[in-house]
C-alpha cells in the first residue's frame, strides 16, 4: 500500500521551499515599505510572535513532550524537536551563564537564508531572521515563560555562525507547581 501523497519527502520540500521563497518575498516587500531597518526587525519580530502563540499548541499536540522542569530541558526541547520539526534542522545548544538562565541556538544551516547572498545594499541593521525570534518568543509566552529572543550572530551579516539568544527573564515558580500534602 502507498503511502498519502502529502506525506512523500519531495511535498515536504516543495512546501519549505515554496514557505523560503514567500519569505524572503515578505522581507523584500518590508524593506520597501519601511525606511528603517529597525521598523522591519519589530514588524517580523511581532509577526513570529503571533505565529508563536499559535504554532505552540500544533507543537504540543505533536510532539508529545512532557513537562520541563529546567531552562536547559526546554532549550533542548526547542531545539531537538521544535527546530527539526518546523525547519528540518537541529541547532546546537550552549548555556552562556552560570545561573543556567541564558542560552545560544547555534545554527549550522538556516534554510530561512537557503536562497539568500546577502543583506539588501544598505540594510546592514536587517535582522533577516527575525521573525524566528518573535516565534520563539511567543511559543514561550504560551507556556507562560517570559524570554528576550535575539540574533547575536548572523552568517548574513559576516559572522561565522547564526547564533540565537535566549534569556529567560525570571525563575519558574517552582511552589506553584508542587502538590499540596
Amino acid at each position: 500500500m502507498s503511502r498519502p501523497a502529502h506525506r512523500r519527502p519531495e511535498y515536504h520540500k516543495i512546501n519549505k521551499d515554496l514557505f523560503v521563497l514567500t519569505y524572503g518575498a515578505l522581507v523584500a516587500q518590508l524593506c520597501k515599505d519601511y525606511e528603517k531597518d529597525e521598523d522591519v526587525n519589530k514588524y517580523l519580530d511581532k509577526m513570529g510572535h503571533g505565529i508563536g502563540t499559535r504554532l505552540v499548541e500544533d507543537f504540543l499536540a505533536r510532539s508529545c513532550v512532557r513537562r520541563c522542569h529546567s531552562y536547559s530541558e526546554i532549550i533542548d526541547i526547542i531545539a531537538q524537536v521544535a527546530f527539526k520539526m518546523y525547519l528540518g534542522i537541529t541547532p546546537s545548544v550552549a548555556c552562556n551563564n552560570s545561573s543556567r538562565n541564558e542560552f545560544s541556538l547555534i545554527l549550522d544551516k538556516n534554510p530561512l537564508v537557503e536562497f539568500v547572498e546577502e543583506l539588501p545594499a544598505g540594510r546592514t541593521s536587517l535582522c533577516y531572521c527575525n521573525l524566528l525570534c518573535g516565534i520563539i518568543r511567543g511559543a514561550l509566552e504560551m507556556v507562560h515563560l517570559d524570554a528576550d529572543v535575539a540574533f547575536l550572530q548572523d552568517r548574513l551579516k559576516g559572522d561565522s555562525v547564526t547564533e540565537i539568544g535566549i534569556t529567560f527573564l525570571k525563575k519558574p515558580d517552582e511552589k506553584k507547581y508542587r502538590r499540596k500534602k
